[in-house]
């Protein structure tokens, strides 16, 4: 069974592995996937995230992020465009998800950025998830 949705796959994963309450998990590794992964650190959503080697593609392992007492720090995760519709915006129409509390992942002619990051840098593009 080939994949569809690789993107749906990596935020199943992250999701699943979040509400087990798990360190880590591993993600079979792409280059948008290791940018979104990336833009999650710096948003700190997860602790860190390494990239093994093995494999045709690589593996991208991702350790997860908590609160005191095992508190989630990744409430939702929701896939916006999907590879049978997608969703585009200019930067004047990137919505704010939860009201400004969440964060949109979107990519750009100038790379995989948040909602903040694109509106300032003014560039739309392709809304892939929110993450809150």
């Amino acid at each position: 069974m080939t994949m569809t949705d690789p993107i749906a796959d990596l935020l199943t994963r992250i999701r699943n592995a979040n509400t087990r309450g798990m360190d880590s998990v591993e993600i079979p590794s792409s280059r948008l996937k290791r940018e979104m992964v990336r833009v999650l650190k710096e948003e700190k959503f997860i602790r860190d995230y390494n990239v093994l080697e093995t494999g045709p593609q690589g593996t991208l392992k991702v350790y997860l992020r908590y609160g005191p007492q095992k508190s989630r720090i990744i409430q939702g995760l929701q896939r916006v465009s999907r590879p049978g519709r997608r969703i585009y915006g200019r930067h004047q129409e990137i919505p704010h998800p939860r009201g400004g509390l969440g964060v949109a992942i979107i990519s750009t002619s100038s790379g995989v950025m948040t909602d903040r990051q694109a509106r300032k840098a003014g560039v739309g593009g392709e809304i892939l998830c929110y993450v809150w």
